[in-house]
């Protein structure tokens, strides 16, 4: 699935995306408030200023993705791998972060 096509998808109300291939997607800006993109590969996307507030991101791959200023409000990322992302300004309020996994030079942390 190419982006236009889940742009397309979501805007007529489609919010089941799990276990998508969008490695180095571009989605930087986009509300998708509400949207389930459960063991999806996001791996090295552009999420900067995305809106996933109420998002299900549970075992998601956001390995090396570009998350600034997104907002995860009330968002599940339980057992979400965030290795090697960028966060700063990131609105984690009240997401669920159970068994998240971060990583840097110094090796893997749960969260």
């Amino acid at each position: 699935m190419n982006i236009k096509e889940l742009c397309s998808r979501y805007a007529a109300g489609q919010r089941d995306f799990s276990n998508l291939n969008l490695m180095a997607v571009n989605l930087r800006n986009m509300n998708l408030k509400g949207i389930n993109l459960s063991g999806a590969n996001l791996t090295k996307a552009n999420l900067t200023r995305t809106n996933l507030s109420c998002a299900n991101l549970t075992r998601t791959n956001l390995t090396g993705a570009n998350l600034p200023e997104t907002n995860f409000t009330q968002a599940n990322l339980t057992d979400t791998n965030l290795s090697e992302t960028n966060l700063a300004d990131a609105n984690l309020s009240q997401a669920y972060l159970r068994r998240a996994t971060t990583a840097d030079a110094a090796g893997s942390r749960m969260l």
